[in-house]
């Protein structure tokens, strides 16, 4: 038995056309989706090489080129009644002051975004002018609720203290950056250890490290 083939979808998912559903006329031939990090590069004095830190998650961002077509198989009529349905994504809701939310579904694969950017391209014009084949390039934007963010697991680390030996070669901060992934928890170190002055360690020293409690979190984000 042949495999049904499934159509690729857009669905508006609020505003004035919620629910409304446009279906692509090809299903797009690739699709690229890209995901990425943000960094700042951080410069302990003694050190040759910055020390990367990880500052935030970007949004997602899919790609794709859509082909429409009405000469071949739609009597000819106008594309761009086809094409609009893709631009009115980008049309500011009167009733929240920002464009819809969408999510693009192709079988298994679902993505939740808004339309970011959309370029059409004609290609094909009948007589009279009117265009009867046409390429979009759409790019999707992931959108993902402030709710919906608080509700994954929050950051932690590990749940038991450790204890390390300092070596010559080493500051907080990279014991910080080893243990936490951020430098900047160096500080916790020192509370911990009861340090007067922090720059005053000596290698064989032994340092406990313990895990971050919600404290240490708060007082991140808030910049201490």
């Amino acid at each position: 038995m042949a495999q049904e083939l499934a159509k690729a979808k857009v669905r508006v998912l609020d505003g004035r056309n919620q629910g409304r559903e446009v279906e692509v006329v090809f299903n797009p031939t690739e699709y690229n989706l890209e995901i990425s990090n943000s960094y700042q590069e951080a410069a302990p004095p003694g050190l040759s090489n910055p020390i990367l830190q990880f500052v935030n998650g970007q949004t997602q961002v899919l790609t794709m080129d859509l082909l429409f077509d009405t000469y071949t198989d739609g009597g000819s009529e106008d594309v761009s009644e086809l094409t609009r349905a893709f631009a009115d994504m980008l049309a500011i809701d009167a009733a929240f002051h920002a464009p819809p939310r969408v999510e693009f579904k192709w079988g298994v694969f679902a993505f939740k975004a808004v339309v970011e950017k959309l370029s059409q391209r004609f290609t094909m014009f009948r007589s009279d002018g009117i265009p009867v084949r046409a390429t979009l390039n759409v790019t999707f934007k992931q959108f993902r609720s402030l709710a919906e963010q608080l509700e994954e697991p929050r950051r932690n680390s590990a749940d038991k203290t450790k204890r390390r030996v300092f070596t010559t070669d080493d500051r907080l901060c990279l014991l910080a950056f080893r243990e936490y992934k951020e430098p900047k928890y160096w500080h916790v170190i020192a509370a911990h250890n009861e340090l007067d002055d922090p720059f005053a360690l000596a290698p064989g020293d032994v340092l406990t490290l313990p895990p971050l409690d919600e404290d240490d979190l708060r007082g991140a984000a808030h910049g201490s």
